[in-house]
């Protein structure tokens, strides 16, 4: 398993997607930083996914990820399935990982995404660590 956290580690999980994707990738990221900016970001090359929380840890520091696929990206959250979600975005049937299915990047501006962001990276989530 490679973990990158760099600009380039996270452009290589998207090498292979359509040039549209990618840029709904990168929104996604974007947000993940506005809503936690001092997020750490972990990114696992073979598996073509970037993890995001307070540390590496992926099941106990992170709270979400982004994985693009040919058609979609999914913005992954760890305790997905106790987050509350009035407007029924999340998708999925673990015990726990639940996801949001994005096609666009106007569906970004969905209010709901940010707000399961914002309170995904606070349940279950260790403060950010001192020495990052």
């Amino acid at each position: 398993m490679t973990n990158e956290s760099t600009d380039a580690g996270f452009e290589s999980i998207l090498s292979n997607v359509d040039p549209a994707l990618q840029d709904l990738a990168r929104e996604i990221r974007a947000l993940i930083y506005q809503v936690m900016p001092q997020v750490v970001e972990v990114v696992w090359t073979r598996q073509k996914i970037a993890g995001y929380g307070t540390g590496p840890k992926k099941m106990s520091e992170h709270f979400c990820w982004i994985a693009s696929f040919k058609h979609h990206v999914l913005l992954g959250f760890n305790y997905g399935s106790e987050l509350p979600d009035p407007t029924h975005l999340l998708e999925g049937t673990g015990k726990l990982f639940r996801h949001v299915k994005l096609h666009s990047v106007d569906e970004i501006s969905n209010p709901a995404v940010r707000t399961l962001l914002e309170v995904a990276s606070k349940h279950r989530v260790p403060p950010l660590r001192a020495s990052i």
